[in-house]
C-alpha cells in the first residue's frame, strides 16, 4: 500500500517563490545601496548620474585638461586628469576622501577608464566602477553629454575640487 505525504502544492511553492523574488528585485530597484555600488564594476551614464545625486558614488573625470575645456565637466565629478604625473597618489586620495564609497572612472569613450580599472583590477584594488559609455560615448551607450546629464565648466569643477586633491 502506497503512502501519500501531505506537501504543498508544487504550484502554491512557485507562486510564493516568484513573489519573493518579485518582491526583492522591486526593494532593489526602488532603494540603491552602497553594497549595489560595490558589486557592479561598469555602469551606465544615468546610473552613475543617479548614484552622484544620492550620495552612493564619487566620480573622478579622467580626460585631459584640453578636453574638460572643451565639453565641461560632468557635475560633481572631481576633474583629476590621468596625463598628471600625480594621478595615482591624486586617485587614491580621492578614494580615502571618498569614505568607503566606490569610486566611478570616467573619460570620453572608455577606453583610458577601462585601462585604469584593469590595472587597479590586476593589482586587486576594489571599489572602483568604470563609467564605460564615457562623456562622449561608446558602443556602451551614448555618453554624459548626449544622454543631457548635467555638465560644469571647468572653473566651476576645479572650484568644487576638495584641496585634498589639488
Amino acid at each position: 500500500m502506497a503512502t501519500t505525504r501531505n506537501r504543498p502544492s508544487e504550484n502554491s511553492a512557485a507562486q510564493v517563490s516568484r513573489r519573493a523574488a518579485l518582491l526583492s528585485l522591486a526593494a532593489m530597484a526602488a532603494t540603491p545601496t552602497l553594497l549595489a555600488a560595490q558589486t557592479y564594476e561598469i555602469w551606465s551614464v544615468g546610473d552613475a548620474h543617479d548614484a552622484l545625486q544620492t550620495d552612493l558614488i564619487r566620480m573622478i573625470d579622467i580626460r585631459s585638461q584640453g578636453e574638460w575645456t572643451k565639453t565641461g565637466v560632468a557635475e560633481k565629478a572631481w576633474p583629476i586628469s590621468l596625463h598628471d604625473a600625480r594621478f595615482s597618489e591624486r586617485l587614491f586620495a580621492a578614494r580615502t576622501l571618498a569614505d568607503g564609497r566606490p569610486i566611478a572612472l570616467i573619460c570620453a569613450t572608455g577606453g583610458r577608464s577601462g585601462s585604469v580599472m584593469r590595472s587597479l583590477r590586476q593589482a586587486n584594488y576594489s571599489g572602483f566602477i568604470d563609467v564605460s559609455e564615457g562623456m562622449l560615448g561608446s558602443a556602451r551607450g551614448p555618453g554624459w553629454i548626449a544622454s543631457g546629464l548635467p555638465i560644469l565648466e571647468i572653473d566651476a569643477a576645479l572650484s568644487d575640487l576638495p584641496s585634498q586633491l589639488v
